[in-house]
């Protein structure tokens, strides 16, 4: 690759697994050799830090602080591989490269970008900055969801967007219009993920009707996990599980995005 490439993970509604999905997609990219970074761009209601072991008091400078000129993405960038902490399956990054970019989830911050918005420029830059600064082969955006201002952003600068639905009815509506939004945007890579799959679904047939109804490929149908739910955001379930069907699942995903690299 010539540069890294922008990842954005998306889903029309809340609720559809979608930060779980892309720490989970980083740490597998991250394993098969790759230099990684993860930007909280959910701003409004940040989280992904969570699975990645942190809180508050360990994550330092923000994107709300690159944002409004308090500090440089270099100082933003958190080295995941160097603070895997006890968790069994963040462990398993310790030989990787991977990097968290978090937003704040002080209520003072998100308050101050809830009034004053989001500079959709500097935003974008920011982006930019970080594949060149720490040199990366794949950037992944988790995003805020349904379709506002900074959504449309990283849909518009996205190498690769996968948007994740459920099998719903609001859900599939949801996603037929960030299908085509992505279309007139052009992205260059669609991916669908079907996350929440009950066990009554066949999942061979489930992925030829979404592909059929939405003329884009499934790179992945993952099933409604109890265990998931159990895991709690308390580590990386394919990194702790990887033999669980979820796991097995998200791999496939993540082994569709890599081969991208070949074409």
């Amino acid at each position: 690759m010539n540069k890294g490439k922008i990842v954005s993970i998306h889903s029309f509604r809340g609720g559809t697994g979608k930060s779980n999905t892309t720490a989970n997609l980083a740490a597998q990219v991250a394993l098969a050799g790759k230099r990684v970074g993860v930007v909280d761009t959910d701003i409004q209601s940040p989280g992904i830090h969570v699975l990645f072991g942190l809180d508050e008091r360990k994550m330092g400078k923000t994107m709300n602080d690159f944002l409004h000129d308090k500090a440089t993405i270099r100082e933003i960038g958190l080295p995941i591989h160097e603070n895997v902490g006890g968790a069994v399956g963040l462990s398993k990054l310790k030989d990787t490269h991977i990097w968290l970019f978090p937003s704040s989830i002080s209520g003072r911050d998100i308050s101050q970008i809830l009034k004053e918005g989001v500079d959709f420029n500097k935003l974008n830059v920011g982006l930019q900055t970080t594949i060149s600064e720490f040199d990366l082969d794949y950037l992944f955006i988790d995003t805020h969801p349904g379709l506002n201002e900074e959504t449309l952003l990283s849909i518009a600068t996205s190498d690769v967007l996968i948007i994740i639905l459920r099998p719903d009815n609001q859900d599939l509506q949801g996603t037929s219009v960030t299908v085509d939004i992505a279309r007139s945007l052009d992205v260059p890579n669609l991916f669908l993920m079907i996350n929440k799959a009950l066990p009554k679904y066949d999942p061979v047939q489930l992925k030829k009707e979404i592909e059929l109804q939405f003329n884009a490929p499934v790179a992945g149908v993952l099933p409604l996990s109890f265990d998931m739910a159990d895991n709690a955001s308390s580590d990386l379930f394919s990194l702790r599980y990887p033999d669980h069907e979820w796991s097995k699942g998200l791999r496939g995903v993540a082994e569709a995005i890599l081969a991208l690299d070949n074409k």
